[in-house]
């Protein structure tokens, strides 16, 4: 099998790259990818071996140098004879960011270089299986605090929170009016947050929002409210496993299920537990938040609630330099808190049936203590000012 891999030098992708790369019936993985030369892009592939200690089989793992924004791509793919006896393609790539300064980059990268990577896939002789990794988020935000099953999405009348998942939704549709039926595997996996080994996650993604959160300690949101997260690692062995599986669908969600499903509650103990010389941690209803941004301007009058906690105004005044920072961290987490409010928890048992040797994911509250230097290390205001 000959693998064409986008996003080989991400969060997810990395994790693939790696899985697939120990696979015997792997012959070649073709990592698609920017750099400048072929030094470059072989040491950035290099890079996601080094990080954990895996080995690199440079015989095994070829970089092709392109980018999704390049108007000749699907010219210069075709073109390209080393990579025409791609059987399978997984297109991990995607611009990930939730900041609507970025909106018409989401969709450029998410929807414009899916498209010019399927009609490639549509002229290659050998094509086989086109693995689109999504998202179970694409569900939209009108789905609250119950389970969520593969065959409701996507959903052309969902709305959405973030860009990035109304894309993910139109790639799916993508891949449905380009391609048959039979060549189509989505995995969707749900919030994959860190790794569940002892090791440093390959991005603070989703963590950034968990250092702040507990940075914060006063958390506007339902802190009952299931929240579906699966360490990167699960998600990367389950895509795998789901690859080289005698499926009976084409869409699968890489989740907790309910029976893994953790809380901001069940979280917060965790951290708590790590960092203990923090204040407790506070969870308001999610209209006080108004009254933090306010606080933060220096523009919140002394009759309003926020007033009454003030262990916590005095902890912000002496963590933050400028109410301004606090303003920032916000700005970039709401879309976080408004995602933990849905409480949406993605249906899993259609991949523990169909794939017997995937077993249920570790609770994100389990996993976490693992995660706990990782996010003490994390540049908070950095992530916030560069989402």
């Amino acid at each position: 099998m000959n693998i064409f891999l986008t996003g080989a030098t991400g969060f997810v992708g990395g994790e693939l790259l790696v899985n697939l790369s120990q696979k015997a019936e792997v012959e070649k993985i073709y990592c698609f990818l920017r750099a400048s030369s072929d030094e470059e892009a072989l040491k950035r592939l290099e890079n996601i071996f080094t990080l954990h200690d895996d080995f690199f089989d440079a015989e095994k793992i070829i970089p092709v140098i392109g980018d999704l924004f390049d108007e000749d791509l699907i010219k210069s793919l075709l073109t390209n004879k080393m990579i025409a006896d791609t059987n399978v393609i997984i297109h991990s790539a995607a611009n990930t960011s939730f900041s609507k300064i970025y909106n018409d980059v989401v969709e450029k990268v998410n929807i414009g270089g899916l498209e010019k990577i399927l009609l490639w896939a549509k002229q290659l002789k050998h094509f086989e299986t086109f693995l689109y990794i999504g998202t179970a988020t694409i569900c939209g935000n009108d789905i609250k605090l119950r389970i969520v099953h593969e065959d409701e999405s996507p959903n052309i009348h969902a709305r959405h929170l973030v860009k990035y998942t109304y894309t993910k939704m139109q790639g799916e549709l993508l891949l449905h009016r380009h391609l048959p039926e039979e060549k189509i595997l989505i995995a969707r996996p749900s919030i994959i947050m860190g790794d569940s080994r002892q090791v440093v996650p390959r991005s603070p993604v989703i963590l950034w929002a968990v250092a702040t959160i507990n940075l914060l300690r006063f958390v506007p949101v339902n802190a009952d409210a299931s929240l579906d997260m699966i360490p990167v690692d699960y998600a990367a062995e389950a895509i795998v496993k789901l690859l080289f599986a005698n499926r009976k669908n084409n869409v699968y969600h890489i989740s907790s299920g309910k029976t893994s499903a953790t809380s901001a509650h069940l979280l917060s103990v965790s951290l708590d537990n790590y960092f203990k010389d923090k204040p407790r941690f506070y969870f308001p209803d999610k209209s006080l938040i108004n009254q933090v941004k306010l606080w933060a301007k220096k523009r919140l009058t002394e009759e309003c609630e926020l007033f009454a906690y003030g262990e916590y105004l005095d902890y912000w005044n002496k963590t933050f330099t400028h109410p301004g920072e606090l303003r920032i961290l916000l700005a970039g987490l709401e879309p976080y808190l408004e995602f933990m409010n849905l409480g949406q928890v993605f249906d899993n048992s259609r991949l523990l049936e169909d794939v017997p040797s995937v077993k249920q994911s570790p609770p994100a509250h389990v996993y976490i203590n693992n995660c706990m230097k990782f996010i003490e290390k994390i540049d908070i205001m950095e992530g916030a000012v560069n989402p």
